[in-house]
């Protein structure tokens, strides 16, 4: 049995009278791309929120890394690297610098800077204003500062957003090669079937809160496409 790094139990929230998250049951397997799959509105940065402890449960539970997140926050996420929304980055620094401060504030060696920034092919790019950079550098920048801690998962909301077609390719092919090679893994929310269907090895699908589908790209493939728009 594949171990599962993220696995929900009855995972439920409400906002005022509004369940916005209900009874999730999500489960996440070790060495996966997880394509968390849903319209705009359906409760995915929501549900990131609660499996990274910056929103609380109303109902059920979270385990990551097979330990419960409640009672072992703190040891749990100091193994994930996470994006949410736009990354922390300081356009008047370079892409280097960017990256040593948060190796500073996490007391990572500095090595690993040099390390990340190839990683996410932006070595050429290193010592150029990050304001300057592209939208696919930018977002491929915040990878590579939530990768410094080497955490062994990834949880990424939208990370193709807003790019061009140039810069979803360079940020799937990085993330391809972040489960591949360095043997992490990775949730990433989207909107976009395609998109999700080119990377994922598994999906969950969720709208209004509620899970739809959830299971391998092959299982999902056997059925009739869903329609998401």
């Amino acid at each position: 049995r594949k171990t599962m790094v993220i696995s929900t139990e009855g995972l439920s929230v409400n906002f005022g009278n509004q369940q916005v998250v209900k009874s999730l049951s999500l489960q996440v397997p070790e060495g996966s791309i997880y394509g968390f799959l849903g319209p705009n509105g359906a409760g995915k940065t929501t549900t990131i929120k609660l499996l990274l402890n910056l929103l609380k449960t109303d109902l059920g539970s979270i385990r990551i890394f097979d330990k419960d997140l409640q009672s072992n926050r703190i040891d749990i996420l100091s193994q994930i690297g996470a994006l949410i929304e736009q990354p922390a980055i300081y356009g008047h620094l370079t892409g280097k610098e960017n990256l040593m401060n948060r190796a500073l504030l996490l007391q990572v060696p500095e090595g690993r800077v040099d390390e990340m920034l190839a990683l996410v092919h932006l070595k050429d790019a290193a010592n150029k204003k990050a304001g300057k950079y592209s939208l696919g550098m930018k977002q491929r920048l915040g990878i590579a500062l939530a990768l410094l801690s080497d955490p062994k998962l990834l949880i990424l909301d939208e990370p193709t957003n807003g790019l061009d077609p140039n810069g979803i390719i360079e940020v799937r092919e990085l993330l391809i090669r972040l489960v591949t090679q360095y043997k992490k893994t990775v949730f990433v929310s989207s909107h976009l079937l395609a998109e999700v269907e080119r990377m994922a090895t598994h999906v969950g699908i969720i709208d209004r809160g509620e899970l739809l589908f959830q299971g391998s790209i092959k299982d999902l493939e056997a059925i009739s496409q869903p329609q998401i728009q």
